[in-house]
C-alpha cells in the first residue's frame, strides 16, 4: 500500500456544519488521524438537509456523511470541566486542531490556542469562522448569504436590470475548508522549520472577497465596476436552450467563424453582419433566434461532443446531479467513491479533490456515528476504565 502524507498527523476536528469539518476531512483523507469531537447531542451538521430517504435522522445527513469522511468519532460536552480535562489531555499529543466556534468561546473554557500551546506548543490550530477572529463584525452571526452579501460577490451576480443574487449552494463552506486545509498544510510546514505551532484564522468573508481577483482590483485600478450582466440582447457567450437542457458557447478554443457557422448548420449565420464580433454583439437578437432554432432538437451530448471534438469549439454544457453521476470524464477521473455507512447503506459521494498518484487521497471509513469511538479514544487512547467511562456518559461528559 502507498505511503499517506500525513499518516503521522493527529487532528482534532472541533467544528460543526461544513467549512471546518470539510477542513479535517482533506487532511483525513491524505492519511491523518482525525477524531472528531462533537458535542453530547451531536454536530449541527446532522440536522443538515437533504437526509437520505428524506428521513431526518441523525445518522442519515448527506452533508454530514460527506464533510466527516475518514474520521473517528466521540461525544464531550466541552461545558463541564471534565470535558474541558479530558480535551486538554488529547491536545497535548495533538498536532491539529479545527474548530469553528464564536471568537471567545474557547477562551471562556480554558480551551483557546494560548492557553493549550502552553503544554504543546508543537500544536497548530485552525479556526474557521464568518468573520474571523479580529476586526468589528468578528462577532457577528452568519448565514451563507450574508457572507455572499457582504464579500461583494453578489454585487456581480444576475442581471443588470434585477436584484443582487446569490448563487446556489454552499460555496463559501467549501471555500473555507479548502483554505482551512491549505493553512493547516503551511503551517506544518512552517512548523518543520520553526519548531512550533501557530494560530491559523480563516475567514469565510475574506475568503470569498478573495475570489473576486478581476472585479475588484478593476475599481482599485482604474475606478471600473464590472457590473451584473445586460438583461437584454445577444446571449452570445450566455446559457442557450437545447432539446434537453442548456448549453454555452463562444468563439475561440482553435474554431474559426466559418466552423461555428457548419456546426450550427445555419446559413443566416454566413451573413455580412455576423462576421465580426462587433457585428455579432450589434445583431446579437437576431443571431440567439438563429442558434435556438438550430438546436431546439439537438441534445446537449450530441451538441457537447460534436462541437468539442469535430469543431474544437468553447463549448459547455449545464450538467444536472443525474448527469454528473453519470459523467464519465469524473468516472475516468475517479471523482466519485463508494461510501458502505451503517444506516445508509452503500453510497456513491463526490470524494477525491486533486490526483497525487504517488500518495492519494484514500478511502478508509465512513462518518462516525455519534459517540461511535468513545471507548475506543477515551479508554484506548487516554486509558480511563470502564467505570470511569459509565460515569462519565452518566453525566452527559461523553
Amino acid at each position: 500500500m502507498l505511503p499517506a502524507t500525513l499518516d503521522d498527523v493527529k487532528v482534532l476536528d472541533l467544528s460543526q456544519g461544513l467549512a471546518g469539518p470539510i477542513c479535517a476531512k482533506i487532511l483525513a483523507d491524505f492519511g491523518a488521524d482525525v477524531i472528531k469531537v462533537e458535542p453530547v447531542g451531536g454536530d449541527s451538521g446532522r440536522k443538515m438537509a437533504p437526509h437520505f430517504g428524506n428521513d431526518p435522522h441523525p445518522e442519515k445527513s448527506l452533508v454530514f456523511l460527506l464533510a466527516n469522511l475518514n474520521k473517528r468519532g466521540v461525544k464531550l460536552n466541552l461545558d463541564d470541566p471534565d470535558g474541558q480535562a479530558l480535551l486538554r489531555q488529547m491536545a497535548c499529543t495533538t498536532d491539529i486542531i479545527v474548530e469553528s466556534f464564536k471568537p471567545g468561546y474557547l477562551a471562556s473554557v480554558g480551551l483557546d490556542y494560548a492557553t493549550l500551546a502552553k503544554e504543546n506548543p508543537r500544536l497548530i490550530m485552525i479556526s474557521i469562522t464568518p468573520f474571523g477572529q479580529t476586526g468589528p463584525y468578528s462577532l457577528y452571526e452568519n448565514e451563507e448569504i450574508v457572507t455572499y452579501a457582504l464579500s461583494g460577490i453578489m454585487s456581480i451576480s444576475g442581471l443588470a436590470a434585477q436584484e443582487p443574487l446569490k448563487h446556489g449552494g454552499m460555496q463559501s463552506q467549501y471555500e473555507g475548508g479548502l483554505s482551512g486545509s491549505v493553512g493547516a498544510l503551511a503551517a506544518l510546514h512552517a512548523r518543520d522549520m520553526l519548531g512550533e505551532g501557530q494560530h491559523v484564522d480563516v475567514s469565510l468573508h475574506d475568503v470569498v472577497a478573495s475570489t473576486l481577483v478581476i472585479h475588484q482590483p478593476m475599481y482599485g485600478w482604474t475606478g471600473a465596476v464590472q457590473g451584473r450582466r445586460r438583461p437584454s440582447g445577444s446571449s452570445y457567450g450566455q446559457v442557450q436552450r437545447c432539446k434537453d437542457g442548456y448549453f454555452i458557447w463562444q468563439t475561440g478554443g482553435g474554431a474559426e467563424w466559418s466552423d461555428i457557422t457548419e456546426f450550427f448548420g445555419m446559413e443566416a449565420l454566413k451573413e455580412e453582419r455576423f462576421a465580426t464580433v462587433a457585428g455579432r454583439a450589434l445583431h446579437g437578437e437576431d443571431m440567439d433566434r438563429i442558434v435556438l432554432e438550430a438546436t431546439k432538437d439537438r441534445t446537449m451530448q450530441e451538441l457537447f461532443l460534436t462541437a468539442s471534438e469535430k469543431y474544437h469549439m468553447l463549448f459547455g454544457i449545464v450538467q444536472e446531479p443525474k448527469d454528473l453521476a453519470q459523467c464519465p470524464h469524473l468516472e475516468a477521473r475517479e471523482f466519485f467513491q463508494e461510501v458502505d455507512h451503517p444506516v445508509m447503506g452503500k453510497i456513491k459521494v463526490p470524494f477525491r479533490l486533486w490526483s497525487m498518484p504517488e500518495c492519494p487521497a484514500v478511502y478508509r471509513m465512513p462518518a462516525p456515528l455519534l459517540g461511535q469511538h468513545n471507548t475506543e479514544v477515551f479508554g484506548g487512547l487516554l486509558g480511563l476504565d470502564a467505570s470511569r467511562l459509565a460515569a462519565l456518559s452518566a453525566r452527559g461528559v461523553i
